[in-house]
């Protein structure tokens, strides 16, 4: 079941340039870098309250952050991420509805240790969505 809107990640080229920017122009805080390196990622939030936006910078060139990049030199929003309860109850369910789920199959975390999928564009209005698991 879906509970909620995550955050939005946002890919730029220099997470300590957006920083500074975000600081600056809104006096918004960037917290703590961390690397997922399983997605190739660098990657900070800044906190809203009942939501966040993630900022991601590529660690490798063959990360899918890095391609996005090459397309999008200034950086962009790159995908959304709705908060479950289940990643595997929900992939399960739209999957028997006809969305297709990107990967390999094999489980995917994200830097909390959350268990994570990314539904395909096509399936989701055109934008790229994370399912997000969250447990209380």
């Amino acid at each position: 079941m879906i509970t909620g809107l995550s955050h939005v990640s946002i890919v730029v080229p220099s997470l300590q340039a957006a920083a500074k920017r975000l600081d600056e122009l809104y006096g918004l805080t960037l917290g703590e870098v961390k690397v997922n390196e399983q997605q190739g990622v660098r990657l900070a939030y800044v906190e809203l309250g009942n939501a966040k936006i993630e900022l991601m910078e590529p660690l490798r060139p063959d990360s899918p952050v890095s391609k996005f990049l090459e397309r999008n030199p200034g950086g962009g929003i790159h995908h959304f991420c709705l908060a479950v309860d289940s990643v595997d109850a929900t992939a399960g369910r739209i999957t028997q509805q006809g969305a297709r789920v990107l990967g390999d199959g094999k489980p995917q975390h994200n830097v909390h240790g959350e268990r994570i999928a990314f539904v395909h564009p096509r399936d989701f209005l055109g934008a790229l969505v994370e399912l997000e698991e969250h447990r209380d």
